[in-house]
């Protein structure tokens, strides 16, 4: 029995879940996101609640059970309320700026980080040191976050980098004499 997949799915007012053809559609204020079913198990709309069901008792089938019922969950929310990453830049002279459709990041190379702000995520930068992903993809929202870490992690000596910004980072003592 999955601990997850038991619990069906609240729909919060405003947002309408459709299941059709194998296709999960949640359509919400912030748009629309799209999931394919499997066919090892069945998804159903009661009223503002979505319940997920194997259709057997295959390992299989039980696995993407709570599987399913997560993704539901993520997309509801997403075109909801939406997801949040932000990320700080500690270091001299890094920082970041939007200019159109780009993130420009400072990142102490011999050349600016520009990177292209995908369709469907909003980056906004309130300070030089600070970047905020907004979007109502979970797993592109953290996708584009971990790419602009990517870009210089942080170091455990100074602490320079980009990090997100409820990270720890463990520093390490240096060199002594």
């Amino acid at each position: 029995m999955s601990r997850v997949g038991k619990y069906p799915v609240e729909i919060p007012a405003g947002v309408q879940v459709a299941i059709a053809g194998g296709m999960v559609t949640a359509k919400g204020k912030l748009g629309e996101l799209k999931l394919p079913l499997t066919d090892l198990v069945q998804a159903t709309v009661d009223g503002n609640k979505v319940s997920v069901k194997p259709l057997n008792n295959e390992t299989r089938s039980r696995m993407m059970w709570g599987t399913t019922r997560a993704l539901i969950a993520t997309m509801v929310k997403g075109v909801s309320t939406g997801y949040t990453k932000s990320l700080e830049i500690t270091g001299t002279g890094y920082r970041a700026a939007v200019q159109g459709k780009n993130l420009e990041i400072n990142l102490g190379f011999s050349h600016p980080v520009v990177f292209p702000v995908p369709d469907g995520i909003k980056i906004t930068c309130e300070r030089p040191t600070s970047i905020k992903v907004e979007g109502m993809d979970k797993r592109q929202v953290g996708q584009v976050a971990a790419e602009i870490r990517g870009f210089r992690p942080p170091e455990p000596y100074k602490g320079k980098g980009a990090r997100y910004s409820d990270e720890v980072i463990r520093r390490k003592e240096g060199k002594k004499k």
